[in-house]
This record gives C-alpha cells, sequence and structure tokens, in this order.
C-alpha cells in the first residue's frame, strides 16, 4: 500500500526503480518473470505512466519480445499492451520497429501473447503507422483468427478488421488467402 501525502510518487518510483534493478541484476529465470509480471501489472495504471517512462520500461518489455522464454514474451507483450494507450509509449514502440516486434507475437501458441499483440497493433495505429499495420500479411492473420475456437482470440480479430482496416482491404486480403491453405491453426510466418 502506498504512503499518502507528498512521498506517494517518490515512494512508487524508488518501488518501481527496485523491480527494475532487481530485474536487471538477478540470474533467476524466475525472479525475472516475477518482476516482469509485476512491471505488466504496474503498467496498466496511468498513475505509474511517467514512472515507467523514466525508468525506460518500454524498451525492456521490446527487448523481452524476442526471447526464448515464453514467460518473459507473454509479460513483456502484455506490459507493452498497457503501455500502448500511452502516446509517448506508443511513440517510443514506434520508432523501436515495435511493430515488426509485436506482429512476430502473432505466432506465438500462447493466447494471452496474441491478444496482447493484437491489442497493442490496435493502439499503435495511427495514421502514419497503419499502413505497416494493415499488411496483408497481417490481415491474413487476423482472418485466421476472426475463424478461431477462442472466442476472445475471434472477437479481438472481428474488431481489428472492423476498427484498423477498410473493407476494400479486408476483401483483398480475404480473396489473396483463396487457394491458399486456409487451416486456422496455420502461424503467420517469421520475416
Amino acid at each position: 500500500m502506498w504512503r499518502k501525502g507528498s512521498s506517494e510518487g517518490s515512494d512508487r518510483f524508488e518501488y518501481l526503480q527496485t523491480l527494475v534493478t532487481e530485474f536487471q541484476d538477478t540470474d533467476s529465470e524466475e525472479a525475472k518473470e516475477q518482476v516482469l509480471a509485476n512491471l505488466a501489472n504496474f503498467a496498466y495504471d496511468p498513475n505509474n505512466m511517467e514512472y515507467l517512462k523514466e525508468l525506460q520500461v518500454t524498451d525492456l518489455f521490446l527487448d523481452m519480445l524476442t526471447e526464448e522464454n515464453e514467460n518473459f514474451v507473454e509479460f513483456g507483450m502484455g506490459g507493452l499492451c498497457n503501455l500502448s494507450m500511452d502516446p509517448e509509449c506508443r511513440d517510443i514502440i514506434l520508432q523501436s520497429s515495435g511493430i515488426s516486434l509485436v506482429t512476430n507475437c502473432l505466432s506465438s501458441q500462447r493466447e494471452e501473447t496474441v491478444l496482447s499483440a493484437i491489442t497493442t497493433l490496435m493502439n499503435l495505429t495511427k495514421p502514419s503507422s497503419r499502413s505497416e499495420i494493415t499488411d496483408p500479411a497481417i490481415l491474413q492473420c487476423m482472418l485466421r483468427f476472426s475463424l478461431s475456437e477462442s472466442p476472445r482470440l475471434r472477437n479481438l480479430a472481428a474488431v481489428f478488421l472492423q476498427d484498423c482496416c477498410t473493407q476494400e482491404q479486408v476483401t483483398r486480403a480475404e480473396q489473396q488467402m483463396q487457394g491458399q491453405q486456409t487451416a486456422v491453426g496455420i502461424p503467420l510466418p517469421k520475416d
């Protein structure tokens, strides 16, 4: 529990700083996972945003997306998903080749990672990034997800196609998929 008063902000910053330092200093995978999960949760609270930016947690989460450890990827993707709602963090992600890192997470075997990746792509969509986010390969992936047995994945993919894409783009992606193998479980190819 945070103490009320003028020290609340500095206590919060110090605690977050301790977490980041612990992540950097520990050799324990389990401890790193716990810290990442905590940081991802803290990224959900807008009151922590300034501190997380100052501590460059966005970069830490981006770094996790290329790790072998699936928990690192899941927690990093979840944290980025939370941070991507903030305009400054969104810009950091976009300037750090974040779209391709996030897109690679669409082929994760973990539904939570995929859901966070889709939501992050939606949050990253702005005029300057729209063409990259609505790339035909991503649209085809979303079309496959929209046929998923998972209601969460199916519904989120449908929202992505509706909110981020034009009907023309969706139709073109559907036409490109005609004649291709359309089994639902095909992961997005790695670049």
